[in-house]
Formats: C-alpha cells, sequence, structure tokens
C-alpha cells in the first residue's frame, strides 16, 4: 500500500517524518525521496537485524537517522534526537516479510526451526519459553485473547501433554500437536490450522498489543497542526485498538446535551481522514497475497 502510504501522509520536501517500523525499509526509502533533500526521516525498529539490512540495501543520504527501539519509547527518542515537532508518522505493524522469511527466526509455521519469535533478539522471553512454562490456563487465554482461535482450549490442553513427554523446541514439533488438537474438520476450512496460535505466541512474546493505544497517543502529541499519523494493522486486534484511539482523540465535548454551554473544555485533537479504513486493491493482493488482511486508517493533527 506505498502509494497510499505516501499520499495519506502527504510530505513534501523539507517534512520531517518518523517511520515507527521500519521492516524492509520499502515505506522509508520511498518517503525519504520525497522529503529530501532538506528532510529528515526517522527510522525506528525494534529487530537489529532491520536496521542493519536498511543500511545496506536502502542507501539512505545523511538526512536519515535510523534507531534501534521500541517505538513506543517514541518520547525519548524524539528528546535524545532534538526534535520539537514532526509533520508525520507511520506505524506498519506486524511482521515483516524479511522476518518472516527468516526459517531460523521462527515466526513461520512454514519452516523447520527453533521457537524463537522474538522481534528483539536481545529480549529473554521466547515462544519456546511461553509454550514450555505458561500453564495450561495462561495458554489457552494466550491463544484465544490474541489468536482468536475457537480451539484454544484444547490446544492449550494438547500442549501440555505434549511437554510433559518433551519439551517443544521447534516450530514443526508445535504445528503437529496443533493439527492434533483441531478436529480434522475444522482444519479443512479457515486456512493454515496453526496461523491463529503462531499469532497468539508471537504477540505474547513481542507484546506488541501493551501500550499500543499510549504510542498513538504519544504520536500525535509530536505532530505538527496539519500534521498527520498513518497506520496500517494486518488483524482485528491491532485495527480495532487504532479505530477506538484515533475515535477518542477526534472527540470534543462530552459534556451531557442537556449542559448548553460546554463545562469540559475537551477539544479534538485528530481529524480522522479515513472512515473506513483503506484495503489493498486486488492487483496488489494478487503481486503480494500477505497484504490482503491490511487496513490502513489516517487522521490529521488538529
Amino acid at each position: 500500500m506505498l502509494a497510499e502510504v505516501l499520499k495519506q501522509l502527504n510530505c513534501r520536501d523539507g517534512s520531517i517524518v518518523v517511520d515507527c517500523t521500519l521492516g524492509g525499509a520499502g515505506h522509508a526509502k520511498a518517503v525519504a525521496d520525497l522529503i529530501a533533500p532538506g528532510g529528515l526521516l526517522i527510522g525506528i525498529d525494534v529487530d537489529e537485524t532491520a536496521i542493519e539490512a536498511a543500511r545496506e540495501n536502502a542507501r539512505f543520504s545523511q538526512q536519515t537517522k535510523l534507531i534501534k527501539d521500541n517505538f513506543k519509547n517514541l518520547d525519548k527518542i524524539l528528546h535524545n534526537l532534538g526534535i520539537h515537532a514532526i509533520d508525520g508518522i507511520l506505524f506498519d505493524f506486524g511482521l515483516s516479510s524479511t522476518q518472516l522469511d527468516a526459517p531460523e527466526r521462527g515466526f513461520s509455521y512454514r519452516f523447520e526451526a527453533p521457537l524463537d519469535m522474538r522481534m528483539d533478539i536481545s529480549q529473554k522471553l521466547t515462544a519456546a519459553d511461553v509454550v514450555n512454562t505458561y500453564s495450561e490456563a495462561e495458554l489457552a487465554s494466550v491463544i484465544k485473547r490474541y489468536g482468536e482461535e475457537r480451539w484454544a482450549s484444547r490446544i492449550a490442553h494438547f500442549i501440555v501433554e505434549a511437554r510433559e513427554r518433551e519439551p517443544i523446541k521447534t516450530t514443526t514439533q508445535l504445528v503437529d500437536i496443533i493439527k492434533d488438537a483441531i478436529p480434522a474438520s475444522a482444519r479443512r476450512r479457515g486456512g493454515h490450522p496453526a496461523r491463529r496460535t503462531f499469532q497468539a505466541l508471537r504477540i505474547e512474546v513481542n507484546k506488541e498489543l501493551e501500550g499500543l493505544d499510549r504510542a498513538i497517543r504519544d504520536a500525535v502529541k509530536w505532530l505538527k497542526p496539519g500534521g498527520r499519523i498513518v497506520s496500517i494493522s494486518y488483524h482485528s486486534l491491532e485495527d480495532r485498538i487504532v479505530k477506538d484511539t484515533f475515535k477518542e482523540l477526534a472527540r470534543g465535548c462530552i459534556c451531557p446535551p442537556s449542559i448548553p454551554i460546554c463545562q469540559c473544555g475537551r477539544k479534538s485533537s485528530i481529524k480522522i481522514l479515513t472512515r473506513r479504513p483503506i484495503r489493498p486493491s486486488p492487483e496488489e493482493i494478487e503481486a503480494n497475497p500477505r497484504a490482503d488482511s491490511a487496513r490502513l486508517r489516517a487522521a490529521e493533527k488538529i
């Protein structure tokens, strides 16, 4: 959704833009080209591999700062850079293709790999830790809440039974357990049977949804009037947080209708630009099937 991202960001020469989820740097490179030569691009990613790949492959100019950190630390990052306000900010949540296609990272159910799933490889908690140490109730809760998996309790039970025989260390071990847990009739529809559980474990390992609403609020706070915030989500949990946070930030007076003059003093901080989420075109989905679930939302600072 590169063209739509650039359109919604509305960036130009001289703009200061933050890409909070650098990933493969496709969006970042296009933004950097648009805001050159007078602009500044700040690329943030918690994955050191993404930062290194961007430095090597994107050939950014000196008007670019690439920072290994979590976008949830946006306040600290911008303070340290001496930035006072920005013109645009992009969140492209979820996994990058680089992460998904690297078997050794353990994100994909398609490859034999260690159960890792850490975006930041310096952190301690891995998917193997979750699978082998969480209680059955905790596992069921994680898989249900973050994977929206109807068979969560059954999968958790099968995981606990399997790890009593031997530790679950690889993606293929886990995939086989999930397939055994889900009835054959249910496995024949809805995509790969392990998809939802792997999503849930990845979100739990990386604490992806914790503080997401606060990160959006922080981003809006740093925008100049007329600055834009753009978000791309890939599952309903992320999208719901973005939608609800945008809606709250766009809300003005909350006084009861019976009060003729506003007493709360509340004012809208953003104007929502996308009444409905923008979806990728059929042509883009055909060229990149992973884009199928993408939902883009955008807002402008008032």
